[in-house]
């Protein structure tokens, strides 16, 4: 038995996708497809908060150098602005890497709900749903390899057939991802 994929509440194996404790025979599995939903605007709004935190020092620092400009103080007054702005553009660095990691793993993860979809003894079961788009990429690529590597599989890619499906909004496969 070749596991393909193996994590706290999914496991894709060369007989079987076991998903939150149920299992489903790769035998009994004849299509495979999944469906994407609606954006999270939770998600959004996050990316919009960490790219506001990111640019709000650097504009203070700007506001403050014109500000040092427009007043037209002594040298030393003007040099004093200049440096606490360049100060408070520069203390964005520390944090700024924190905030573009997490902005990345927000792209990661994705912004839409995912769902795998399977035809089990004839009918369409939903296998999975997760928000997390990596996981469910690696996911689905493994049940890929599963399904492809099953005796059926292999029959259906011989004749031509896709035992994996595309996306579609319905739980039936589409022409396109």
């Amino acid at each position: 038995m070749i596991t393909y994929y193996d994590d706290k509440s999914v496991q894709v194996t060369s007989t079987a996708v076991r998903v939150d404790g149920l299992s489903y025979p790769l035998a009994e599995l004849s299509m495979v497809w999944h469906r994407r939903g609606d954006r999270s605007w939770r998600v959004l709004a996050g990316r919009g908060a960490i790219g506001a935190a990111l640019a709000g020092p650097l504009v203070a620092a700007v506001l403050g150098i014109g500000l040092a400009v427009w007043l037209h103080r002594s040298v030393v007054v003007t040099i004093a602005i200049v440096g606490a702005s360049v100060l408070v553009g520069l203390g964005i660095g520390p944090l700024a890497d924190v905030l573009f990691e997490h902005l990345d793993r927000s792209y990661a993860r994705g912004s839409r709900e995912l769902e795998m979809w399977a035809r089990w003894r004839g009918r369409p079961v939903r296998l999975l749903h997760t928000g997390d788009a990596l996981r469910f990429g690696q996911i689905y690529r493994a049940v890929q390899r599963a399904m492809e590597s099953t005796p059926a599989g292999q029959r259906a890619q011989r004749a031509g057939q896709k035992a994996i499906g595309t996306s579609g909004s319905n739980p039936r496969p589409r022409s396109r991802p």
